[in-house]
């Protein structure tokens, strides 16, 4: 079993799960966000971007059977012979919110994902609305979005608010992630 995993390694599980441009971008996105994340908490930048990079590996097999979430992620990194249980762990909370689910999220590698991955999906929503997309998003709009309970209304907003659990401001977490995603705007054509 291998205990550590190389982005490199990451990218080919990644493309050999995801055929999906869309969950492509998704993964990038938390990628780049949780790298910015960790940078700012002094944690490992690689290690958490491979866990946003990886967090939704199994999401075209499992199709609509949320129950299967992150715990068919974790068999599929098992079957390529990785144990690596604090990037299992993660990913597994990541799921907290799906009434499925009965992991909880405990460390800040756990909460870290859950928030990244939830804020990604809502910049790139609140940049399609925008007519300049990711050039020049300020926070404010992104906050205001976020008040908007009808915009996006299937992202989970506790779930992007609880970035503050592991010491990061929800105005310092929506700066970061602006950043993150619009440093990839060409990838992801914003």
């Amino acid at each position: 079993m291998k205990n550590s995993i190389t982005r490199e390694e990451a990218w080919e599980l990644l493309n050999k799960h995801i055929k999906k441009q869309e969950m492509i971008f998704h993964a990038r996105e938390s990628e780049e966000i949780m790298r910015k994340v960790a940078e700012k908490m002094n944690e490992d930048p690689e290690f958490w971007g491979i866990c946003g990079l990886l967090h939704d590996l199994d999401y075209e097999e499992i199709g609509e059977d949320y129950a299967k979430h992150g715990i068919r992620t974790v068999e599929i990194l098992k079957e390529e012979g990785y144990e690596i249980p604090e990037m299992f762990q993660a990913i597994l909370a990541h799921t907290e919110a799906l009434e499925e689910s009965e992991q909880k999220r405990e460390s800040k590698l756990d909460f870290a994902l859950a928030s990244s991955e939830t804020i990604s999906g809502f910049i790139v929503a609140v940049a399609l609305m925008r007519p300049t997309k990711l050039d020049g998003m300020k926070p404010k709009s992104v906050k205001k979005k976020l008040k908007d309970k009808a915009f996006a209304a299937k992202v989970n907003r506790e779930m992007i608010n609880d970035i503050e659990k592991i010491g990061l401001s929800r105005d310092e977490f929506i700066v970061l992630a602006i950043e993150a995603v619009s440093g990839m705007k060409e990838e992801i054509g914003l």
